[in-house]
């Protein structure tokens, strides 16, 4: 029998590490960042319905003050489970099928105003999505966020959203990609149609039009062979670059190549896989999320590109006791390490502190090290995010994120581990502040 999403939540089914992508959603502002996670959440079967921004009902921006704005100020996490499209056996996104992968993600602020809210999410994030609007193509911010990324060396995705707003151009977004943010673009989709008749992609590897009909908030679609006449010459054009571009990061398939034999899409996914996580290569798709389209190929790129915990160096600190650099791996074996990236004050559980495990295992109701401050910590109750909304857990495994409440010394960039193998994780560094200001009640 197969089973919801919140069922796996509440079953507490365990995940492999290889199976895991923590992923944050970074732009420039009203890129759509938002409203792509929305999308996100609505097609893992996360949430039943689509919230929208202009009505104020989107789950990730769950304050008072970002609906009535219709921005985001605070970083929100949650969490949702895929299976990638081409192994879906059903309609129904069951988490059975060895294929499913858990996403957790972080959907960010794009204002300057809110930029440490940035900063501290790509601090433990292992990958990211930088949204760009269509139209605009990289701007400020998109390059703010960016060197952010670059900074934390985040691998990540591009998404054009927008495909069907006046103007937008999707060649042109990724030649802006290119000369303002100075990455390898890999262009993975095509759009089909422009501004008001844009209605699907192609995609580049599997030369299969994804066309959706606009019913059922996008969630059905159809995959054929059926490659717009006037669209050939250009997909067998970028087709041939992009293989070229994924060849010449491997030295045998590149040798096959020039042979004249096309490699495998197995062939081809694994090296770009390989270029994505090194960030030799920056998969570019693109759709519109407000009107439902290319979200779902992008949702395969996250399992198929981003890295899981397992593909990202150990996590290294310093031994308070010896000064000497020492690396946690990602092992539920391993002695505990988290790094505390986010405080928050709920109305409802008082102080919740978020984060990241990178090594061994936290149990609810255990004792914890605070080993930046020298303080033991107790752990009152571990809870797994969905914005506002808490779920109860009994333990947090390594590559998971996850809100503690009971910590009275924790702070942000604080790191919390095991008080026999103590370390200490690097800090994160907020930029200066422009303006200071001071309150007096």
């Amino acid at each position: 029998m197969s089973q919801t999403n919140d069922q796996v939540v509440k079953n507490r089914i365990k995940f492999p590490l290889d199976k895991i992508r923590n992923i944050g959603i970074i732009a420039h502002i009203d890129a759509g960042k938002t409203t792509t996670t929305e999308r996100i959440l609505y097609y893992t079967g996360r949430t039943y319905k689509i919230g929208d921004i202009d009505d104020g009902d989107t789950v990730m921006d769950w304050m008072e003050q970002e609906r009535e704005r219709g921005i985001t100020i605070t970083s929100a996490a949650t969490t949702a489970f895929w299976t990638p499209t081409y192994a879906q056996k059903t309609d129904d996104k069951t988490n059975t099928n060895p294929q499913t992968c858990r996403i957790n993600i972080i959907d960010t602020p794009g204002h300057i105003d809110f930029t440490a809210e940035v900063e501290s999410s790509l601090r433990v994030l292992d990958g990211g999505i930088t949204v760009l609007d269509g139209e605009e193509g990289v701007q400020s911010q998109s390059e703010t966020v960016w060197r952010q990324a670059d900074k934390y060396h985040v691998p990540r995705l591009c998404f054009v959203n927008k495909m069907d707003k006046v103007g937008a151009d999707f060649l042109y977004t990724v030649k802006t990609i290119q000369e303002r943010l100075g990455a390898k673009t890999a262009i993975m989709t095509l759009p089909i149609g422009r501004e008001q008749t844009f209605k699907g992609v192609v995609d580049l590897l599997t030369k299969k039009a994804i066309v959706w009909d606009g019913h059922e908030l996008g969630a059905k679609y159809d995959v054929s062979d059926n490659i717009p006449d006037d669209m050939k010459d250009e997909v067998a054009k970028y087709r041939h670059q992009l293989i070229e571009q994924i060849c010449e990061n491997d030295d045998t398939l590149l040798e096959k190549y020039l042979n004249g034999d096309e490699p495998t899409l197995d062939e081809l996914k694994k090296v770009l896989r390989k270029a994505t996580i090194g960030y030799k290569l920056v998969p570019v798709y693109c759709g519109t999320s407000l009107r439902n389209k290319g979200v779902q190929p992008l949702l395969d790129a996250v399992v198929d590109y981003l890295p899981s915990p397992l593909d990202i160096e150990a996590m290294k600190g310093i031994n308070p006791k010896t000064q000497a650099e020492e690396g946690r791996a990602a092992d539920d074996n391993a002695p505990f390490s988290g790094l505390a990236f986010k405080i928050q004050t709920d109305p409802h559980v008082g102080k919740l502190v978020y984060v990241r495990v990178y090594s061994g295992i936290l149990k609810s109701g255990s004792y914890t090290y605070n080993s930046t401050k020298g303080q033991q910590e107790r752990v009152g109750r571990l809870l797994l995010m969905h914005a506002d909304h808490r779920e109860e857990i009994e333990d947090a495994h390594a590559g998971e994120i996850v809100a503690i409440v009971g910590l009275k010394y924790t702070g942000t960039g604080d790191t919390l581990c095991d008080q026999e193998n103590q370390l200490i994780l690097e800090n994160i560094k907020f930029p200066d502040p422009v303006i200071s200001v001071a309150i007096e009640p």
